[in-house]
């Protein structure tokens, strides 16, 4: 090597040994009780997916501990201290407490506590890593969990993640929106499961719902069809036992990053890292449109969007105030034409309403091992019974387990691919709805039968026109030049159209025929 290749080599690996050193000085793998972090200092993951520090909001006047994605940074997933921000970059510390809790402190204010993982766990952690899943992790020495992230998220769920409810401990895994995009504290917003009856996720408002996922369905979210789209990207896991209710899902293989956020707005978003564009890509929201608006057109309403929302009653049912519903307030629902009966098998039935988002589940039963055959004959069998359905689809056709509703039927509404719901109505109100379909087939069979009448009568006379057209030709061409009565020769010219005419002479119009 020359003298000036060496001297342009040797800067540049001056240069690169300092980025190298900085990159350790501010960047961690494990974080023990002997050290720790602050300032711009970082916790990675092994493999450099996430990072945990300090990160601002509100121009630099506030400033969080969160974790975010290494290509994203803006795209924060956990945040620790979101009720009590710190006011400068310079003043926060992270680090392992004496109990082995971690912990936040304010350096400029004789490290006071601003926030603490609080673990209830025997042992105590000795040292604190940042999986690549996203997991902020405290170990025992042992090896032994004894707090994580995941265990208590904020507004994001991301793969390997849950939502939902360990039935034994009581403890839940929800999701609460940031107040807005510069306040991570909590907002208006949650996201929880409900799993009284058949498990489903819903969005409340300060105590109020506004929207729902529907039931699983054993395949995906009955009012969320569009999952199956996304099956090659993410593998959807849904538990359901004697210990746990939860959803989650995990990244397929070679998939880009992903997440779902419950924004300010309390809409959730599933977003995709777009690595072309260093983007994220929306691919799912709901609510998607008004009629997944929490209990919109009232108990025993059906919603449906075709050129514009447009509320209905389930088919037995009137509406409860029409003078409400002329002012599109179709939120008192509708009401019976006909009570149940509840005499015996002959006294009710059922009217199959296809291809819904099912009803709310919350207070519902459901028995997994039922047919679809035997949990109509339970429903019939139980006065207080007003529908049911299959609890999973996964084996195609009408599907198989029984879900029961026990009262009334709220926030129903037409989806692409939806489920079959049977609602239960007085024989009477069957009757109606089968005297209606009768006339209707009636109808359309006169009116076919009419139409083909017409059609055979018009191919007839076509084809005595054209045996009427073929015999003049034939006597012309005989030199012989028979009379025809003034409605021959005007069906022949087509009732003298001038499109037939091919000519014009001294005696006259000539056409073709």
């Amino acid at each position: 090597m020359n003298q000036s290749h060496r001297r342009l080599v040797l800067p540049l690996l001056s240069v690169l040994l300092l980025t190298a050193s900085a990159v350790v000085a501010d960047s961690s793998l494990t974080l023990t009780r002997q050290g720790a972090i602050g300032g711009e200092q970082r916790l990675v993951s092994p493999g450099g997916v996430f990072q945990l520090g300090l990160f601002p909001v509100a121009n630099g006047t506030k400033w969080f501990l969160g974790i975010w994605f290494t290509v994203s940074p803006p795209a924060v997933v956990w945040v620790a201290n979101r009720g009590r921000p710190l006011s400068a970059l310079s003043s926060g510390m992270v680090m392992l407490s004496g109990r082995g809790d971690l912990v936040l402190l304010v350096t400029a204010r004789d490290n006071e506590t601003v926030w603490s993982s609080n673990s209830s766990a025997a042992a105590s952690a000795a040292v604190a890593q940042l999986h690549d899943n996203g997991n902020l992790v405290l170990a025992s020495e042992a090896g032994a969990v004894v707090w994580q992230s995941f265990e208590h998220p904020t507004n994001t769920f991301i793969s390997e993640m849950r939502t939902g409810r360990d039935l034994r401990t009581g403890a839940e895994w929800s999701l609460s929106s940031w107040r807005d995009a510069d306040d991570p504290s909590a907002g208006d917003f949650r996201y929880d499961m409900d799993a009284s009856g058949s498990p489903e996720l819903h969005i409340w408002r300060e105590g109020r719902k506004t929207y729902r996922t529907g039931p699983w369905n054993g395949v995906r979210f009955s009012g969320i069809p569009e999952m199956t789209t996304f099956e090659d990207m993410f593998e959807f896991r849904f538990t359901d036992t004697a210990d746990e209710v939860s959803y989650g899902y995990r990244d397929r293989a070679g998939s880009p990053p992903s997440r779902v956020v419950l924004n300010e707005s309390g809409v959730m978003q599933r977003k995709v890292w777009d690595r072309a564009t260093g983007a994220w890509n929306t691919f799912w929201s709901g609510p998607r449109d008004q009629c997944d608006s929490y209990g919109l057109c009232g108990a025993f309403g059906v919603c449906n969007v075709v050129d514009a929302i447009v509320c209905s009653c389930v088919r037995g049912f009137r509406q409860r105030s029409p003078a409400e519903w002329r002012m599109r307030d179709a939120s008192g629902g509708c009401a019976r034409r006909t009570p149940l009966r509840c005499g015996g098998d002959d006294s009710d039935g059922f009217y199959a309403v296809r291809g819904v988002k099912l009803p709310e589940t919350h207070g519902s039963s459901v028995d997994a091992g039922a047919s679809l055959e035997e949990c109509g004959r339970r429903c019939l069998s139980n006065c207080n019974c007003t529908a049911y359905a299959a609890s999973d689809i996964r084996g195609g056709g009408a599907g198989t387990g029984c879900i029961q509703w026990f009262g009334e039927l709220m926030d129903t509404r037409f989806v692409d691919g939806g489920q079959d719901l049977f609602v239960r109505l007085a024989l009477s109100d069957l009757e109606t709805t089968k005297t209606k379909k009768f006339a209707v087939v009636i109808a359309a069979v006169t009116t076919g039968v009419a139409l083909l009448a017409l059609s055979i009568g018009l191919l007839i006379w076509r084809r005595i026109r054209r045996g009427q057209e073929a015999t003049m030709f034939e006597d012309i061409l005989r030199g012989e030049c028979p009379t025809y009565h003034l409605e021959v020769i005007r069906a022949a010219t087509g009732g003298f159209c001038p499109k037939n005419e091919i000519g014009r002479g001294g005696f006259g119009i000539v056409y073709k025929v």
